[in-house]
């Protein structure tokens, strides 16, 4: 174990300086993480070799206890937070303490143990392609970036670092599909978050580990329901029939389309669209039925889209926009809005700039070259989102990198495995220095 009195005995004789004891105390971090590389593998893979579909209450729950029984072992306390009041399988929440330093930094680590890909999936097992690859479902979203954050901790335990620190992990087991109410479903995150003077997130970002992230763009979904006359189509846009209700929903969306188009860095998206005599809509508008005649005007029609924003104002001026929108109607139509605001945005600070050039440092003092920001359009919502405006500074995407994330095609780069402990555990290192 490294402390305070070894690293004055290596320092015996070289008038060792703060800059030098802190390089003795990151080589000898370095060193520890490439001894725990070969448990951290077998630990990745272990958990990837369980399904954990956001739906599959055991299978999160099972990866859950595995983590939880490695906190344990690190001398954090566990807790599991049932998921029951949001329909999830709930969230491992594991919080060190120090006995040494109670008002050291606080550090918020954020993960999660579900995956996209349901238990009847046939995509199930993780596959070692090559040396540097390896193919699994949920293995670069998130498993990897679970391992990494524990790797990292152990190393600082090992080297009598950890009690510098004061640390909240949250694994969350909604993350790919969030449980509802929010309030409930993110409690355990967002209480984290207030406790924490820093987030940093695990997930694989956009898969190059020369980035990472400090603006992410919320997540929103919308839905336009439509109506009209149903009448002989010989009587469309008569006075008495109007314009119908598919006309009404095309008006609408073109509307959209205008209107927010050059808002920057919004994106919105139309995912399903259905209309006609009769529509019926169930698992939450996500699927839709219609009938319809070409000879009769449609009486119904339903669209819901997806809206991605990159600040909280964005969102606000996004949302007017399509609510007045909304409210002028063709001929004999009428129309209602629907909106759920899912995920924030995670709006870049000077904050979240400073965390980015810390960890960017440490990556070319550990030979791996700058870290830049990456392009808030190539990088998903996140669960980081719920957190950053509770805390001083956040940054995500320092897990496992990787391609193919959320398909058949997820394979991780195992070359980024390594790298990214080893950062992981500089950094937290350094931001313990007071």
């Amino acid at each position: 174990m490294l402390n305070k009195s070894s690293v004055l005995l290596m320092c015996a004789g070289l008038f060792c300086q703060p800059a030098l004891a802190s390089r003795l105390v990151e080589n000898a971090l370095v060193e520890q993480t490439s001894q725990e590389l070969p448990s951290a593998k077998a630990l990745l893979l272990k958990t990837v070799n369980i399904n954990s579909g956001t739906m599959n209450f055991a299978g999160v729950k099972e990866v859950g206890d595995i983590m939880r029984k490695e906190y344990d072992a690190l001398g954090f306390d566990t807790q599991w937070v049932d998921g029951s009041e949001f329909n999830r399988a709930g969230h491992l929440v594991a919080t060190y303490e120090s006995p040494t330093h109670p008002t050291g930094q606080k550090l918020l680590l954020i993960g999660h143990l579900d995956t996209v890909f349901a238990k009847d999936d046939d995509f199930q097992k993780a596959k070692e392609i090559d040396e540097q690859h390896i193919a699994g479902p949920g293995i670069s979203d998130m498993k990897g970036g679970n391992v990494i954050m524990l790797a990292a901790i152990k190393a600082l335990k090992a080297k009598g670092m950890l009690d510098r620190l004061n640390i909240k992990v949250v694994l969350t087991g909604d993350e790919e599909s969030s449980g509802r109410p929010l309030s409930k479903s993110k409690k355990a995150l967002i209480d984290a978050a207030i406790w924490a003077d820093v987030a940093l997130g695990f997930e694989d970002a956009d898969g190059d580990i020369r980035t990472a992230v400090t603006a992410r763009r919320g997540a929103s979904t919308w839905q336009v329901t439509t109506s009209g006359n149903a009448a002989h189509s010989s009587q469309i846009f008569t006075d008495k029939v109007g314009d119908g209700a598919i006309f009404e929903i095309a008006r609408i969306l073109q509307e959209f389309r205008l209107q927010l188009a050059d808002l920057p860095l919004l994106s919105f998206n139309p995912g399903v669209i259905a209309g006609g005599t009769r529509v019926s809509t169930n698992k939450g508008g996500d699927e839709v039925v219609a009938f319809g005649k070409t000879n009769v005007v449609a009486k119904d029609a339903t669209v819901k889209g997806g809206l991605r924003a990159a600040s909280q104002e964005q969102l606000e001026q996004a949302k007017a926009i399509m609510s007045q929108v909304v409210e002028q109607h063709l001929a004999q139509t009428d129309a209602t809005f629907m909106f759920d605001e899912g995920y924030p945005p995670m709006k870049e600070t000077k904050g979240n700039k400073s965390l980015l050039a810390q960890y960017s440092q440490v990556s070319v003092d550990l030979g791996y070259g700058p870290v830049t920001a990456v392009n808030p359009r190539n990088a998903g919502a996140a669960d980081i989102s719920f957190t950053a405006e509770h805390v001083k500074m956040a940054i995500d995407g320092l897990g496992l990198m990787g391609e193919g994330g959320h398909t058949k095609d997820e394979v991780a780069d195992m070359n980024t495995f390594k790298q990214n402990i080893e950062k992981t555990a500089v950094l937290m290192y350094r931001l313990s220095n007071p």
